[in-house]
């Protein structure tokens, strides 16, 4: 069932050239070449199968993968102090598994039919989308970087026409797989330049999904507090609502503990949203990310330098670790 109206004009963005694939012929791209029809032919196995690979992969990449397990070790001993040593380096751990599994979600992203996912995925919460979109006013579908995030963008294809808001891959061979694999599912994409056509997207009474959560430090950010820690973020969301007029859902989707499907729950708009203030705005933002981290904490993207900022960088090596 789609929830955007047949009236609306439907999504809008400026399309970027197909690119040939034969482009990426070359030996620069043969290592890629060999994993994604890796990727491919697992794709093919039942998903509980592919997970149990994944995890074995994440073994390994936990294993081999000294800077990135280095960066989440530092990200869990910030944000969740009372976990024990042991305690932390198992959730990293596991947080390697998810990583690894998310490699063949991006595969179904791309490749599986809607018939597929559609046995897969379980939403909640459709109701409060529903409701929002019968205002006209198109919706800011509100997420952040979990290992699920290709997962739930697509997810949302399911209910109908969405935009989702990216930054390019800088791989080209990915960035032009991406944009074929969203391109027939239903999703526009739009690069966060285009602003616009995101504006005229919620006008024309389409969803649009947006992760605003990860480091960023233009004239649209300030330091906002996530998990205690000072963390330089996008402000921007207050400034699109108000704007837009759209209501504001936080939709975060979750991997099922069984590995045999998904979870997508999707939740009432955001009340009093926005306000003047868009730095509280952002706080609000933040506590919901704490919150879901807590239910599902190996499932958030913990190998990355949210915390970075100017005249501060928690994941600076010491002389110490350099002896």
């Amino acid at each position: 069932m789609s929830f955007v109206s047949s009236a609306s004009a439907g999504p809008r963005a400026r399309h970027p050239e197909r690119v040939p694939l034969y482009r990426f012929l070359g030996p620069r791209f043969w290592p890629l070449w060999i994993a994604l029809t890796f990727v491919r032919a697992i794709n093919l196995l039942p998903l509980r199968v592919q997970m149990a690979i994944g995890r074995r992969l994440g073994v390994l990449a936990h294993t081999f993968s000294r800077r990135d397990r280095r960066i989440a070790n530092i990200n869990v001993a910030l944000c969740l102090p009372h976990l024990s040593e042991h305690e932390r380096k198992a959730l990293v751990r596991s947080h390697f598994q998810a990583l690894a599994c998310a490699i063949f979600e991006t595969g179904l992203v791309w490749w599986a039919s809607d018939r597929r996912l559609r046995r897969l995925i379980t939403f909640e919460g459709t109701e409060h989308l529903q409701s929002a979109l019968a205002h006209g006013r198109g919706a800011l579908l509100l997420t952040a970087h979990f290992t699920t995030l290709e997962m739930g963008a697509r997810a949302l294809t399911l209910l109908g026409p969405t935009s989702i808001m990216y930054l390019t891959p800088s791989n080209p061979l990915i960035a032009e797989l991406s944009r074929r694999g969203r391109a027939r599912h239903t999703v526009q994409a739009i690069s966060s330049e285009q602003i616009r056509d995101l504006l005229q997207n919620l006008k024309n009474n389409v969803p649009v999904w947006y992760a605003p959560d990860q480091r960023f430090t233009d004239k649209n950010s300030a330091i906002v507090p996530l998990f205690g820690q000072p963390a330089a973020s996008n402000i921007a969301t207050s400034r699109l609502a108000k704007i837009s007029g759209a209501p504001v859902l936080p939709y975060f989707p979750e991997r099922r503990p069984d590995n045999r499907g998904y979870i997508v729950r999707i939740y009432p708009p955001l009340e009093n949203f926005p306000s003047d203030d868009p730095i509280a705005d952002t706080r609000r933002f933040h506590e919901l990310i704490e919150s879901h981290v807590r239910r599902y904490p190996a499932q958030y993207l913990w190998a990355y330098k949210r915390f970075k900022r100017v005249g501060a960088d928690p994941y600076a090596r010491t002389r110490a670790e350099d002896v």
